[in-house]
């Protein structure tokens, strides 16, 4: 078994000179795990153990790389709410009523995507919206939680806060 401590980097930057890609696909919700065990789609097993904060797993980031093999990250399509804001104020508002209501939020380009649920899509349409229900890769998940347990380094959110109300 290999133990993943570290993201590698990813296949966008990263010269892959002629290795073989091996994929580890996880759905959307599992690209935040600090420990996940696995087996790729070759079915070497693989075990992620992200000592600090969990890095927010990406479309295409290496996990493991040597001179013949990297294993890159694949996220599974999964059914997902896709909206298109007209105006930056629509965008700022359907954030902010999804954000309300602690559900995870992608931004892709121009559109917001949420993970499909029947009410919400109901409710969507109901406020005037039009959610269109589509099969894609969440990716890009917004990172909205405050985490103070970071304030050590001084460039979380949280820390930025304390030190504006400080002032």
């Amino acid at each position: 078994m290999t133990v993943i401590e570290s993201i590698q980097g990813n296949i966008q930057t990263v010269p892959l000179h002629n290795r073989t890609t091996d994929t580890l696909l996880l759905e959307w919700f599992e690209t935040g795990k600090r420990v996940l065990r696995r087996s790729t789609v070759n079915g070497r097993e693989i075990a992620l153990r992200f000592l600090r904060e969990a890095p927010l797993l990406q479309e295409g980031d290496i996990l493991y790389m040597d001179e013949h093999t990297i294993i890159a990250v694949t996220i599974a399509p999964a059914t997902a709410i896709v909206l298109t804001p007209a105006t930056m104020a629509d965008m700022a508002a359907i954030c902010y009523e999804i954000g309300n209501k602690h559900l995870p939020l992608f931004l892709q380009g121009n559109q917001v995507l949420i993970p499909f649920e029947e009410p919400l899509f109901r409710w969507l349409e109901a406020r005037g919206y039009v959610p269109a229900k589509e099969e894609r890769t969440l990716s890009n998940m917004l990172r909205s939680n405050v985490m103070p347990h970071n304030h050590t380094s001084g460039s979380s959110l949280f820390s930025k806060i304390l030190q504006l109300t400080s002032k």
